[in-house]
């Protein structure tokens, strides 16, 4: 059913390039009057936590009003946002496009930004059927029902964050230069995470998270290998952090011997990451919100058939290890020790 869904969807979609053209851009002077924009972020938690950083700059340097349309995957990363007026999370379907479109006329919409990399189907029906003026993203082959694009850096060599910034100059003002991701906690969820460490690391003076989830199997890194590495690092304070669907896995690494902590609530987690002095991760969302709080990280990495850029902290301390392989597997303990240990000496002693 899915596969057919997808074949329709492309169908729909080419069909649709073949006839709408190129929408004519209002030309603005965005400082001047009050601009009311649409940012679009569909899917994955890490893409919505990059899109911070530009729609940050945006409604610093821009006199506008923001909406952000979201969907159920990530629409909690903007909850929080103070820089975003409106959340909207969107419905799949005929219908849930409709009510977008309705919206979008409603609030009197002037200026969409499609925030995805590549062409989305859904965001690409949104964009040609909306009456809103200026219709920004980066250059793709969907490009024709845009008012205006711009092309994409080199992916080997230009920072995920640095990529999308290049939306800026269609705005008609220069990326900036102090730029990072923006995610704020809640209050309420800072007080957990202190309370929790208060009742269970009381004397902490050096603080390891080591988060073993991520997005996919192929980034746990294994029971055995997380078990030398809390051996490893056993004379520092540390922590275990997963997510909920993990916790069997990391009690198996813990063996009772580890505090550990894991919430369903995303603030909670992102709490936690704000407390720590290092994250190590293999998970790229959760090194992103540790450079939000500029949080050194040692991230895994697998980059499989890609020759981009790893998603790296933008704002903090960082070293790594990355494999060409399609998992972690191969990786061993004795490889991210070599880098791991160097690089929590120079911490540990504020180097």
């Amino acid at each position: 059913m899915k596969k057919i869904e997808i074949f329709f969807r492309k169908l729909l979609l080419n069909i649709l390039l073949s006839f709408r053209f190129r929408s004519k851009s209002t030309p603005d002077n965005y400082q001047d009057k009050e601009t009311k924009i649409l940012f679009i972020r569909l899917n994955r938690i890490g893409d919505a936590l990059i899109a911070t950083s530009l729609i940050h700059e945006i409604r610093k340097r821009v006199k506008s009003q923001i909406f952000m349309l979201a969907d159920k995957k990530n629409y909690f990363v903007f909850a929080n946002n103070k820089d975003i007026d409106r959340l909207f999370v969107f419905q799949k379907g005929f219908l849930g496009m409709l009510n977008v479109l309705r919206l979008i006329k409603k609030n009197n919409i002037n200026t969409i930004v499609d925030l995805h990399d590549d062409v989305s189907a859904t965001v690409s029906f949104l964009v040609a059927f909306s009456k809103a003026s200026n219709k920004f993203t980066l250059e793709k082959e969907s490009k024709k029902i845009y008012s205006r694009t711009i092309p994409k850096l080199e992916p080997s060599a230009h920072h995920v964050i640095s990529r999308l910034m290049e939306i800026e100059k269609l705005f008609n003002i220069l990326p900036s230069n102090d730029v990072n991701i923006h995610y704020a906690p809640k209050k309420t969820s800072i007080e957990m995470a202190i309370k929790y460490l208060n009742d269970n690391l009381p004397k902490r003076k050096f603080l390891i998270g080591v988060n073993i989830s991520a997005g996919s199997d192929a980034r746990f890194w294994g029971i055995e290998n997380y078990k030398k590495l809390f051996s490893f690092i056993s004379a520092y304070d540390v922590l275990l952090i997963c997510s909920p669907n993990d916790r069997e896995l990391a009690e198996k690494i813990s063996d009772g011997g580890i505090k550990l902590f894991y919430s369903n609530n995303f603030d909670e987690f992102a709490a936690m990451i704000s407390q720590l002095n290092l994250l190590i991760s293999p998970d790229t969302a959760a090194v992103h919100l540790a450079s939000a709080f500029k949080i050194p990280v040692f991230g895994l990495y697998v980059k499989y058939k890609t020759n981009d850029m790893i998603w790296s902290p933008f704002r903090s301390k960082f070293e790594y290890i990355v494999t060409e392989e399609p998992t972690l597997k191969n990786v061993t303990f004795e490889n991210v020790k070599l880098k791991l240990e160097p690089f929590i000496t120079r911490l540990f002693h504020n180097e």
